[in-house]
């Protein structure tokens, strides 16, 4: 199967690409490189420099004619969607219809797309499950779930099969250290310099943490299942801050210095996902847990 990956040279999508091409499929990437890097791609592969909000998306799905498009491209900085809301809507709600249509034009058979756990805002329960009210609770939570109904509009109209992913907290090796969900990254960037961690509250707030590369076998598994499929994508596993800088200091054997801060506006206290839906559609387990893929993206940064 030939598989047009958008933010293809990115944390996940780079993670994508590379199971893509381990199962034998055919991968094209398209990533403007805001934040992905090329180094990540192998030489051979057909790499587009180009932003999803480009008019020429349109000539790439048309010459390169995929089967599927997984959709990792996207604005995902918070702080960024309410410094610029209308730049976070132009790339993440605007360039997803362009997609879309060029989707519906060239007959791509079914798109996979990133929306993340920042559409539900704060939990009315826990664990989170798919059926849980969608109260976003920023600019950006609002520009990754309205793409949802956009997709579930082209299946209505035009046959496009889907499978639509809400992310929990994803991390690893190639993440930076900003973005949505990325402390982990932030925390490890700090070691690294030798600077004290900064915790705002009491570091009891709590976040499902989910490894890369379990991430990017949910996205192939879904080229063959979940057609129609709006799932949570998480290990179901509630992980204070607290509880995460313990395991790093056991796993790098250092003690962490921690400065804790006032409360952020807005910040959410708990959260974490009842995956049981994803795990049936797709015969899929989170097999990496918090301590191995910590271990693994530690390793990878020379923090061991």
């Amino acid at each position: 199967m030939k598989v047009l990956v958008t933010g293809g040279a990115g944390f996940i999508g780079s993670h994508i690409v590379d199971q893509l091409l381990e199962k034998g499929h055919q991968a094209v990437v398209v990533d403007n490189l805001s934040t992905g890097e090329e180094e990540y791609l192998r030489p051979d592969l057909p790499f587009y420099r180009m932003d999803i909000q480009d008019e020429g998306i349109d000539r790439v799905i048309g010459e390169e004619q995929p089967d599927a498009v997984i959709h990792q491209a996207a604005q995902s900085q918070v702080t960024r969607s309410i410094e610029d809301p209308l730049g976070d809507a132009r790339t993440n709600i605007l360039g997803t219809i362009r997609l879309l249509e060029s989707c519906r034009r060239h007959g791509v058979a079914k798109i996979i797309y990133a929306s993340s756990a920042a559409i539900y805002g704060n939990p009315q329960y826990l664990p989170i499950d798919e059926q849980h009210p969608l109260s976003p609770l920023s600019p950006y939570g609002i520009s990754k779930g309205t793409p949802e109904e956009y997709i579930r509009a082209y299946h209505s109209l035009h046959g496009l099969s889907f499978t639509i992913f809400r992310y929990a907290n994803v991390y690893g090796i190639r993440q930076v250290p900003h973005g949505e969900g990325a402390v982990i990254s932030i925390f490890i960037d700090r070691l690294l310099r030798d600077l004290p961690l900064t915790i705002h509250g009491d570091g009891e707030q709590t976040r499902d943490y989910i490894y890369v590369e379990d991430v990017a076998r949910a996205n192939v598994a879904a080229l063959a299942r979940g057609d129609g499929e709006t799932l949570n994508l998480g290990t179901g596993v509630n992980t204070s801050l607290n509880d995460l800088v313990k395991t790093m200091e056991k796993i790098s054997g250092r003690k962490l210095e921690v400065n804790y801060g006032p409360n952020r506006p807005g910040d959410i206290k708990y959260s974490y996902f009842n995956i049981d839906r994803v795990k049936s559609v797709l015969n899929w387990d989170p097999i990496t847990d918090l301590e191995t893929g910590l271990t693994r993206t530690l390793d990878f940064y020379g923090a061991l």
